[in-house]
């Protein structure tokens, strides 16, 4: 069987398309847009420019489906926070959001719930570390680290619309 093989195309304007020719020789394409939010496409076995499955993920969504991919437990460098108590979780903070264009430390997130906002994902961009100062925005994903209480009381609070 041939190898599989993966490509890039630049789309201007939009992104990048990344094609995948499996071993089976099907075809798979990911558009990435520059908003964060992905296209999956899967195209027909007997015709292989026939597109059969199209479907867009926002950013959060794609996140999901990359540690449903590549789960992060196969690491072995990174922390298994299970075995200590703790969960991080990605929580999308909605256009809607009572927080949005507000500062963090607005949210007293660590103070009510003893869960820590450790990074701050807005489009393509990975925010580590967002110091109190950092101004939120409708759309961005926080990955939030603490109990499961902790954590569940913080999707509570950065959902208040």
């Amino acid at each position: 069987m041939p190898a599989s093989r993966l490509s890039r195309t630049p789309l201007p304007g939009i992104g990048f398309r990344y094609d995948l020719t499996t071993r089976e020789r099907r075809r798979l394409s990911v558009v990435a847009h520059r908003d964060g939010g992905r296209t999956l496409n899967a195209y027909q076995a007997d015709d292989p420019d026939a597109c059969a499955l199209s479907l867009r993920l926002s950013a959060g969504e794609a996140a999901y489906l990359i540690d449903a991919l590549m789960p992060s437990h196969h690491s072995p460098n990174l922390l298994h926070t299970t075995d200590l108590g703790l969960v991080a979780e990605r929580i999308e903070i909605p256009g809607v959001s009572h927080w949005n264009g507000r500062v963090l430390g607005e949210t007293h997130l660590r103070t009510e719930t003893g869960a820590s906002i450790v990074a701050v994902l807005r489009r393509a961009e990975a925010i580590p570390s967002p110091t109190p100062d950092f101004r939120l925005a409708g759309g961005d994903t926080v990955i939030v680290i603490g109990t499961r209480e902790g954590v569940e009381a913080a999707a509570a609070i950065l959902g208040r619309e």
